[in-house]
């Protein structure tokens, strides 16, 4: 096993430092600094070729530019919050809106723009390179001073553990997760939409004109959203459900998992039997399709497009403050925030 670490570039003056985490089993990962965005997931497929399974850049200056979150942590809050504002303890707090009227990934400057400190370790069989941050008080309008660890962890079975822990002096607001974009054809070879997915999930959350949750929960049976005995992307594209057509053709809905650490997610491209299993401790997976991606710009020599990849964003409900009968995202002074995920990478 070896970590190498490099220079990546540089934003306003300060390094971007990037970190490769090598196994034994044929796979890597790279990750840098701004934003612990994961530029590259190197896996075997059923041939033993290994290549590239996420959407990313070889430059800081296309993240900057171009990047729909690629790669990268999300934050304070995941997804979008109504209005960008909300309520606690009878104060209002105002957040600025970077989608229409709405507030989206924590705003123009959340952790995905933020230069984090990194560390590196080294074990027997596991690799890590831990990630941490102080977002002070009043940080895009969120109350509260937030210390945050986030830790890569890649063992010699070709998984990737993503945990996070943070904790706050204020009640405040908290809902992290990656925003990886998967594409298992490899170099991006092809799009996603013969990949089958499935997912443990009786109901997904139904969203408004505006993409936000209505506090609905619909049933997945008989509709494009029931994965449970697997199905294949392009079903929800060319699904004629109001929901489906909603977001453009394909998904960016909330699925709210039936069971964790059970191999809930899984992700398969039968072309060259690459198997990504997820499994979480959070109570709902985002589902986004690629369906908004802008064509004008380059991922590493190929152009982007629609459904060029596929995130599974684990993580509390969207919009959850609005929303009572949703997992509760506040965290108090006195609590501590765990959640992990972890991507199983195998083949058929």
């Amino acid at each position: 096993m070896e970590i190498r670490e490099g220079v990546f570039g540089e934003v306003n003056g300060q390094e971007v430092k990037i970190f490769t985490l090598i196994n034994s089993s044929g796979m890597e990962l790279s990750c840098i600094n701004y934003g612990c965005t994961i530029t590259k997931v190197l896996v075997p497929d059923q041939n033993d070729k290994v290549e590239n399974v996420v959407l990313g850049f070889d430059s800081i200056e296309e993240y900057i530019n171009h990047s729909p979150f690629f790669g990268c942590v999300v934050g304070r809050v995941a997804g979008r919050i109504a209005s960008s504002q909300f309520e606690l303890d009878g104060i209002t707090y105002d957040l600025p809106n970077n989608e229409g009227v709405n507030h989206l990934h924590g705003g123009d400057l959340g952790f995905d723009k933020v230069i984090w400190d990194a560390k590196v370790e080294k074990g027997a069989d596991e690799l890590k390179v831990i990630f941490s941050h102080e977002s002070s008080d009043g940080t895009a309008g969120y109350p509260g001073t937030v210390t945050v660890n986030i830790t890569y962890t890649l063992n010699n079975k070709n998984e990737l553990d993503i945990s996070y822990y943070a904790t706050t002096d204020k009640k405040t607001l908290i809902n992290l997760t990656n925003h990886s974009y998967f594409n298992l054809s490899g170099d991006l070879k092809r799009d996603i939409l013969e990949h089958e997915l499935t997912l443990k999930s009786d109901h997904f959350l139904k969203l408004s004109d505006s993409l936000l949750p209505t506090g609905e929960l619909e049933a997945v049976d008989g509709t494009a959203f029931d994965f449970r005995n697997g199905r294949k992307i392009k079903d929800g594209v060319q699904s004629d459900h109001q929901q489906n057509k909603l977001v453009s053709g394909g998904y960016d809905h909330p699925l709210v998992l039936s069971t964790n650490r059970e191999e809930e997610i899984c992700l398969i491209d039968h072309q060259n039997g690459r198997k990504l299993i997820v499994e979480t401790d959070e109570p709902s997976v985002v589902l986004y399709t690629s369906n908004m991606m802008a064509d004008d710009f380059e991922i590493r020599g190929v152009t982007a497009r629609k459904h060029l990849g596929v995130c599974l964003e684990t993580q509390h409900h969207p919009d959850a403050i609005h929303h009572p009968t949703f997992p509760s995202i506040v965290l108090d002074k006195d609590e501590k925030y765990r959640k992990s995920t972890k991507y199983r990478f195998s083949v058929m």
